[in-house]
């Protein structure tokens, strides 16, 4: 886990042609997505619901408060008070993703990401490209991640937000400020997640 500095990010809905800002407290990610048991490719087709169920299980294994609740129901809650994984909140993300730096990528795309134009149509093992400046690997390319948030509670009920672009979308879909969604329940083979922990006491 990689301890990532409070500060504020700002985000955007080109969808409503909206923008806000929002203030970040320090908090953890890991450096890589979550990958397979013993391997380190990408764990992949999970859905929204699996990602925060292996948040649980991870905490529980290394003795920590699950942060998740009422998982059978069709809105679980998130205990912000406790110290165990998670998953980010899509500012969280983008403010990791850009890590300090102002373009669309925090670096040249062939350099930091797998994409359409060089994945070979298939995903690839964690940390292969260079990682950006605060030592996150993958962030842009190779699978998109699960993040917490509702994308429009009034326009599509219960669908989450997932980040970053993916080994099989087109360079315009591989930034920082990309946002796309789906149900809770949805899985496919370049949608993973990657787990993040709030710096409080405790953890």
């Amino acid at each position: 886990m990689i301890d990532i500095p409070g500060g504020v990010v700002d985000l955007r809905d080109d969808r409503k042609a909206t923008h806000w800002s929002v203030d970040i407290a320090p908090f953890r990610m890991a450096r890589y997505v979550t990958t397979m048991r013993d391997s380190a490719n990408p764990k992949v087709n999970v859905s929204w619901i699996d990602a925060i169920a292996a948040c649980n299980n991870l905490s529980a294994q290394d003795g920590l408060t699950p942060a998740y609740h009422d998982l059978d129901s069709e809105s679980p809650t998130w205990d912000r008070t406790s110290n165990g994984y998670r998953l980010p909140t899509e500012a969280e993300w983008q403010y990791a993703c850009k890590a300090g730096t102002p373009g669309y990528r925090y670096g040249p795309i062939d350099e930091i990401a797998w994409y359409e134009a060089n994945s070979g149509d298939t995903c690839h093992p964690v940390g292969s490209k260079v990682p950006n400046a605060w030592g996150l690997h993958d962030m842009i390319g190779n699978v998109w991640e699960w993040c917490w948030d509702l994308y429009d509670p009034e326009v599509y009920g219960t669908y989450r937000i997932f980040r970053g672009g993916s080994w099989s979308e087109v360079a315009r879909g591989c930034g920082a400020s990309v946002r796309r969604r789906s149900h809770p329940s949805f899985a496919i083979d370049d949608l993973g997640f990657r787990i993040a922990q709030s710096a409080g006491p405790g953890a």
